[in-house]
């Protein structure tokens, strides 16, 4: 993929993942002050197929965004460079990936 892509890419998952990340801060401070505990989060967001969706969404936008970013640091900043470079960020992105979907389906489908 061309760095004009890659540009374009990281700005369109910017622009996903900017109300998640306001949406999720809000709860974060909603959970806080209401008092929630973990268990009760867990109550709201088991089988929640909205929440699935958010989060999943949410997962898969940092999981390209970040990357992105992180190779740019990367070329700059060390030796690795082209090919090498970018399959380790691919396998970092996979990784993010499989973490990142582990953990919705253990918050909202109740596994672990």
């Amino acid at each position: 993929m061309s760095e004009r892509h890659l540009y374009a890419l990281q700005r369109m998952t910017a622009l996903v993942m900017a109300p998640l990340v306001l949406v999720h801060l809000i709860l974060i401070v909603y959970a806080v002050q209401g008092g929630l505990t973990a268990a009760e989060i867990l109550e709201r967001t088991q089988g929640s197929a909205g929440w699935a969706l958010f989060y999943g969404l949410f997962v898969l936008s940092a999981a390209i965004h970040a990357p992105i970013g992180l190779r740019n640091v990367m070329r700059e900043w060390t030796p690795l460079k082209g090919r090498p470079l970018d399959l380790t960020m691919l396998a970092f992105a996979l990784l993010l990936i499989v973490l990142g979907l582990r953990a919705v389906v253990a918050v909202v489908g109740g596994g672990g």
